[in-house]
């Protein structure tokens, strides 16, 4: 039995009540169906800035009405202290994944940036603090190594960072290293690597590229790819980030706790390449594909030229064991795009 199936089974014979921030979002309400699923007790904190209701409804409707009741909502905003604490209550584990992404949108509007991921992420971490909860699990990034070149990417090693973004996530990861020295908070920041997967959200400037290149080539409209298609990235799909945050929430060993972890799988797809294995997933069902070109564009402020994971550190102390690689990852996606993107 791998550690993540313990905990599973750990779960689905002991009840804990755990606060998702940012529920209706693509990674938060993926987190709430996988509780859920568990038969564990969850409150959702979410203000619509960037999730959607139609997120928590297809939740609903997948984990069923009898687990649906262990489910409590509150529209509430992290930037109200009083939201935070509310949502707190008798809360065992923390799952903080409300913030407000995407480089180009920072770079943007910094202030928004900050507003929502430093003084939003403070507001959670005193709300955690005066609740007592068992752990606090916060979605750090990967664009914290900023301008170090150095693959794969090791949690020690950092550079300066290129975004306000950037800047944010890596002041989440101080405070919360503070905030376990002043008060002996237990928590555990992951840093992402382009994570994607069901209900990650298409449209709209700041997209992520998988979700947005989908919508492009199921609907034959141009699609776009910034410089010369050679950046790459360590794409990982949403069921190895379920599996990090429930590991990093129940991780028992004093030596796991107050980290950082990446997760990711190790491994650099490029951008031509992710347009290839997407257009080839996708030509059966639709042929016009068998034309359909990208187009080139220039590289994208505040970006980093190629990103990759190293992943020894989670699954040393974690046990984490990434059961999807990219091409698993994309084909689970796509069902779940075509049926949602496809002209009826």
């Amino acid at each position: 039995m791998t550690k993540y199936q313990a905990a599973q089974q750990h779960l689905r014979e002991h009840q804990y009540h755990w606060l998702v921030t940012g529920v209706a979002g693509f990674i938060g309400s993926n987190l709430l169906e996988a509780l859920l699923r568990l038969n564990q007790k969850v409150t959702g904190l979410d203000n619509f800035s960037t999730g959607y209701r139609h997120n928590l409804e297809q939740v609903q409707e997948l984990a069923g009405a009898e687990a649906w009741r262990n489910f409590t909502f509150i529209e509430g905003d992290i930037r109200r202290l009083e939201d935070c604490a509310s949502a707190c209550k008798n809360v065992d584990y923390v799952l903080h994944e409300a913030a407000l992404g995407s480089v180009p949108r920072s770079i943007e509007d910094p202030i928004l940036t900050n507003e929502n991921n430093i003084s939003g992420f403070l507001n959670m971490l005193v709300a955690s603090r005066d609740a007592s909860v068992k752990r606090f699990v916060y979605a750090a990034s990967s664009s914290t190594y900023g301008d170090h070149p150095g693959l794969p990417k090791v949690e020690s090693v950092i550079g300066k960072p290129l975004s306000p973004y950037a800047v944010t996530k890596y002041v989440n990861e101080i405070y919360a290293d503070v905030f376990a020295r002043c008060y002996g908070i237990d928590s555990i920041g992951l840093r992402y690597f382009n994570i994607f997967g069901p209900r990650q959200d298409p449209n709209g400037a700041y997209a992520a590229v998988i979700p947005q290149w989908v919508a492009a080539l199921i609907k034959n409209q141009t699609l776009y790819i910034n410089g010369d298609g050679e950046t790459s990235r360590d794409f990982c799909f949403i069921d190895n980030v379920i599996q990090a945050n429930l590991l990093a929430a129940l991780a028992d060993s004093p030596d796991a706790a107050n980290q950082i972890y990446n997760v990711a799988l190790n491994e650099r797809t490029s951008l031509n390449q992710l347009y290839d294995m997407m257009r080839s997933l996708l030509m059966e069902q639709f042929p016009h594909l068998q034309e359909h070109r990208p187009q080139y564009v220039g590289f994208r402020e505040g970006d980093v030229r190629h990103s990759q994971a190293d992943i020894s550190k989670a699954r040393k102390l974690l046990g984490f064991e990434p059961t999807h690689r990219i091409d698993e990852g994309l084909k689970q996606a796509m069902d779940w795009y075509v049926a949602h993107l496809a002209p009826q």
